[in-house]
């Protein structure tokens, strides 16, 4: 028999659980599968691969990404292939690419303005087609983001829908299912997410868990009440009797950065009543989101037009800086918010700078800064915000239902998404985990490192023949050196590719060789 590809002298770690074995094998690849494992020293290819000494492994699933408009701008994906990422999870903390109508359609505009693109959609049939038209890199999976539910058909407004809406909300969900989507997410410190009582969640889940998806949630809190809030999440499944899954666990603040093994205890509890619970995680101490997200949740009622209205009120900005020095009374808080993108020429200076550096030079206030940036970029800023303890990172990273997430986006090193100063888990946060995290401070094994990566990973989110490397699994594979595996992207630079990842492939084509990037579009939609 004659293969495509042979993968010879590798070191083998399949991905399929923390007990298996590292061996060396060869690995056959034909078409889009992998149609042989094991000794193959007699077999022909039209292309033979030495990766003796290398690791080989299933291609990485990012459990959570951002993607589904950067994709339509520039599909390359450049930033996710080269940590050789092969499968993204998309439509994470209540925003997916579809159901758009309504307020979440006109929401969107500026998005796909910014990124030039150029089509337009209400369903995910309607956005696949354009995804398969334009082609991408990386297999495309996603959730339902309950803010396009919710905005959709509630719009902006902070209060309870009405049954009638309900049952809409419900209808778009089913319908999001049925046609593709894996499962619901919400993002519930983001509007119109953040107005969304407990109950509204749980029926949305009853509906999702009918329909063998999975709950994925950005929670309500993730600092001050982040036990009220894992509570909820836990409660959601269990009375919706469907999987749950928390988005980037975290501890917020040094305050509660005490609050981790009350976290676990909950887990483990919730795990030992029959809940299935997992988490996933980036291995940074930084997050990144709009900058905007520091304002109380009534500011976002109505949309952004409201929030601007507001911010420019000088009677309520009075208000909103109280209640934000009520929460961050300390001035140092500033000094831990970066700003890493904005929308106009004019302000591109400011992209990476300290917030509270920028109001010095500029002889201002952080707050008054603050309100001036989000309205002359008309709320169009990014920011990062160093608030969490490498201790606590290491302990979330180590638990047996913890799987490795970017958080971020698609981009490519030029083009229109190599914009602004990005956090640099774009590019580097599964290299990370692999170099720093198993190699260098053994936090965990390769091979448990490995499987957060890929098995447990396409376990949890139902993918079916991906995540391991055996015979009839897609031929997804990423090969490293694990002496040599290493992030490069910094907060000052985040724009860097990886060491130590040689070779990727994604349903049998070569997206990365010999450390080059191939441009090869080979990506699917899973559903």
């Amino acid at each position: 028999m004659r293969f495509d590809f042979l993968i010879k002298g590798g070191v083998v770690i399949d991905g399929s659980g923390i007990n298996s074995q590292p061996r060396e094998a060869d690995i056959a690849v034909t078409g889009d599968m992998i149609t042989a494992v094991g000794d193959l020293s007699g077999a022909n290819a039209g292309k033979v691969v030495d990766v003796s000494g290398l690791y080989v492994c299933p291609g990485f699933i990012d459990v959570h990404s951002h993607s589904e408009f950067t994709l339509l701008a520039d599909g390359r994906a450049e930033g996710k292939i080269c940590q050789g990422i092969t499968t993204e999870i998309n439509g994470n903390c209540g925003l997916s690419a579809a159901p758009l109508y309504g307020k979440a359609f006109e929401q969107r505009e500026d998005d796909l303005k910014e990124l030039k693109i150029k089509e337009r959609w209400n369903t995910f049939p309607e956005y696949f087609t354009a995804l398969n038209k334009r082609g991408f890199a990386t297999n495309f999976m996603t959730l339902v983001g309950h803010g396009n539910l919710r905005a959709s058909v509630v719009g902006y407004s902070d209060r309870e829908p009405s049954s009638d809406e309900m049952q809409e909300m419900l209808e778009l969900l089913r319908s999001a299912i049925r046609l593709g989507a894996s499962g619901l997410s919400t993002g519930l410190v983001y509007p119109p997410g953040v107005y969304a009582r407990t109950n509204e969640i749980i029926e949305l889940a009853k509906g999702a868990a009918m329909s063998g998806g999975i709950y994925a949630s950005h929670i309500r809190s993730e600092g001050d009440e982040l036990l009220e809030a894992v509570e909820e999440i836990i409660k959601i499944g269990f009375e919706s009797n469907i999987r749950v899954h928390i988005s980037h666990l975290k501890t917020g603040g040094k305050e509660n950065w005490g609050k981790i093994n009350d976290v676990f205890e909950q887990i483990e509890n919730a795990r030992q009543g029959g809940l299935n619970i997992s988490c996933d995680r980036y291995p940074y101490i930084a997050g990144g989101t709009d900058l905007d997200a520091v304002l109380p949740s009534w500011v976002y009622s109505g949309g952004h037009e409201e929030e601007l209205k507001r911010l420019k009120d000088s009677e309520l900005r009075e208000k909103i800086k109280m209640e934000i020095l009520y929460k961050h009374p300390e001035e140092s808080y500033w000094d831990n918010v970066i700003i890493s993108s904005v929308n106009t020429d004019k302000n591109k200076w400011i992209e990476g700078k300290k917030l509270s550096d920028v109001s010095k030079v500029l002889k201002k206030t952080p707050m008054e800064f603050l309100f001036e940036i989000l309205i002359e970029e008309n709320l169009r800023v990014s920011a990062i915000f160093f608030s969490m303890d490498e201790h606590n990172l290491k302990s979330i990273l180590k638990q047996p239902y913890t799987m490795i997430g970017s958080d971020s986006s698609a981009r490519s090193f030029d083009g229109i998404t190599a914009r602004g100063n990005p956090h640099p888990r774009g590019f580097g946060s599964f290299p990370r985990v692999l170099g720093k995290y198993a190699g260098e401070e053994k936090v965990f094994s390769m091979v448990e490192a490995v499987y957060k990566m890929t098995g447990l990973s396409a376990k949890t989110f139902m993918i079916k023949q991906r995540g391991v490397i055996a015979k009839g699994f897609f031929a997804d594979i990423t090969i490293f050196d694990h002496d040599r595996i290493k992030d490069r992207a910094g907060f000052n630079n985040p724009f860097e590719k990886p060491e130590g990842i040689y070779y990727v492939f994604v349903n049998g084509v070569p997206a990365l060789w010999e450390g080059e990037l191939m441009g090869q579009l080979a990506g699917r939609i899973l559903r």
